[in-house]
């Protein structure tokens, strides 16, 4: 079996380690060549330096706090909710944001040992509880603070990293199956192809896409008007589809009006979307197979009004 294969198959098991996946992909980075794709996976695997470096995806923001609270004559208040507002201004952000900087075993470990748990309770600074002790409360004093994370965002923690690695080796895959085992001093791909991936794939994710000369967060910075040809070539244009193929679609779709009653995809834009596909697979449009085929198809279905 090939290490692209072993990846795939390890990462797709229900509980699959991460830590051993890991490992398996920083042979893959070296075999590459990509020295970034070496960084990102041993910063998963020791942890991440500082905040300033911790991806997004490590950030977990709006978390709710309690704590436990000391009054006039020992009377109590345990495990009470404390409200965002009664925190000063420039300390609202850190008492309510979490950078997940340790090694991504750590957080397995976590998972592993509140099994079965809803919440992990992460404690405050001390240095937090003590100037904060008789500001949040009247007549109360706070003795201990902890913010309340789900168990469930630490789980989406490791399937974000199992989902961003198996994309990146099934675009790997598509351009070079034996990419993981490279003849002695070869590049099985070119370097700028492994980038782009990188960037796409693992920098980017779902949640932001690096095309062309653009950055496409959500579905609505596709700016396409329907029935409008010269907005869609815009689009195409600013991915870096050459003019050759925009003319093509053209094409295609004044074909396949005269074929059809209702505006939609027909054989032959059918026939150059699979063509463009193709062109990302083999390198020949510098774009990530799964980025390009969601992109084309987001971009046509506006244009059609579908």
């Amino acid at each position: 079996m090939s290490l692209l294969s072993k990846i795939q198959a390890d990462v797709t098991e229900a509980n699959a380690d991460i830590t051993a996946v890991l490992r398996k992909c920083k042979v893959l980075a070296v075999r590459l060549g990509n020295k970034d794709f070496q960084s990102w996976v041993d910063y998963e695997l020791d942890g991440y330096p500082s905040e300033n470096e911790t991806p997004d995806y490590r950030i977990i923001k709006h978390i709710p706090s309690y704590g436990q609270f000391v009054g006039i004559g020992w009377s109590q208040l345990n495990n009470y909710p404390i409200p965002i507002s009664a925190i000063p201004k420039e300390y609202r952000e850190v008492i309510s944001t979490i950078y997940l900087t340790e090694p991504i075993s750590y957080y397995s470990s976590l998972i592993a040992q509140f099994s079965g748990e809803p919440t992990i309770n992460w404690g405050w600074n001390p240095d937090f509880i003590s100037y904060l002790r008789d500001r949040i409360l009247s007549r109360y004093q706070l003795t201990n603070a902890w913010q309340s994370i789900s168990t469930s965002s630490l789980v989406a923690l490791i399937d974000t990293i199992k989902n961003r690695v198996l994309n990146f080796v099934l675009e790997i895959e598509a351009v070079a199956p034996n990419a993981g085992e490279p003849s002695k001093g070869e590049k099985p791909i070119p370097e700028e192809r492994v980038q782009q991936v990188f960037n796409t794939v693992i920098l980017g994710g779902s949640a932001q896409i690096a095309a062309g000369n653009q950055t496409i967060k959500h579905d609505t910075d596709i700016k396409i008007i329907q029935n409008d040809f010269d907005s869609l070539r815009q689009f195409l244009s600013s991915l870096k589809v050459e003019e050759d193929s925009i003319r093509e679609l053209r094409e295609a779709i004044q074909e396949d009006e005269k074929n059809q009653k209702e505006t939609a995809f027909g054989k032959r834009v059918q026939d150059w979307l699979g063509k463009m596909i193709s062109k990302a697979t083999d390198g020949s449009w510098q774009i990530a197979t799964s980025v390009a085929a969601n992109l084309l198809t987001i971009a046509l279905k506006k244009y059609f009004g579908i």
